[in-house]
């Protein structure tokens, strides 16, 4: 048997079945039935190890049925990070993030992008080492604070149409919001580069493509850390 993989964040659900390292079909699921999603993907087949990242608490009960529904649970939290030398503060998925790119990107320096409902960014030397790592805001994010918090900004999103200067409320907004992560990126980018530069998350590929430099583009990430962070737990424990 394999692997069942799966990392919540704070939009969607993204789950890979996984043997070794190798990862299979990737699932994705956006609602608030988690559990219900969760349990149905081992109706017909009990993962080996189930191994479970997430923003979200489950309840003790809601732990205990997926633990009947695999052969070992694995619940990531930060005191489990002591061992890959990160600090307890960072979160499993981009602990996960970080773990992945070592494997991928021996003897290179990293600079890691996680392209999501935040963007974040963290950077290891070309030893593996963890150097630090920033928050912002990710781009919808941006898009529903402008709108929440001004009384006349409409609530926008991504356009594949943006300009330098905008025009009109709309251009403007969305010209400000894009080239501002683009510039926010690109001094990254500039401050260090002697790092290969990581691309993830669910806006990875959108950003990539307005991108001069040369940008990896790893959109299941996350789930290859939690793949190889399997591996090693199990390991441990044979």
């Amino acid at each position: 048997m394999a692997n069942l993989i799966i990392d919540i964040g704070n939009t969607a659900l993204k789950a890979s079945w996984a043997d070794g390292i190798t990862l299979g079909k990737t699932f994705r699921y956006q609602g608030e039935k988690m559990l219900d999603f969760i349990l149905s993907l081992v109706s017909k087949s009990k993962p080996d190890m189930m191994v479970l990242s997430s923003v979200r608490t489950f309840s003790p009960q809601s732990v205990e049925k997926l633990r009947n529904e695999c052969g070992t649970l694995l619940v990531l939290e930060g005191k489990m990070f002591d061992e890959y030398d990160l600090p307890s503060h960072i979160t499993p998925d981009r602990a996960a993030s970080i773990i992945a790119s070592r494997y991928l990107f021996k003897k290179r320096g990293c600079t890691i992008f996680d392209l999501g409902t935040t963007l974040t960014v963290d950077f290891l030397d070309k030893d593996g080492k963890y150097e630090g790592g920033n928050i912002s805001l990710g781009c919808r994010t941006r898009f529903k604070a402008l709108n929440r918090y001004s009384k006349n900004l409409p609530l926008l999103g991504i356009s594949d149409e943006i300009s330098d200067k905008g025009t009109d409320i709309v251009s403007s907004v969305t010209s400000g919001v894009i080239s501002g992560i683009m510039f926010e990126i690109e001094e990254y980018i500039a401050r260090h580069q002697e790092n290969i530069t990581v691309f993830t998350g669910g806006d990875a590929i959108y950003f990539a493509k307005r991108m001069k430099n040369s940008i990896f583009v790893v959109s299941n990430l996350v789930l290859m850390g939690l793949a190889l962070m399997a591996v090693e737990y199990d390991k441990g424990y044979s």
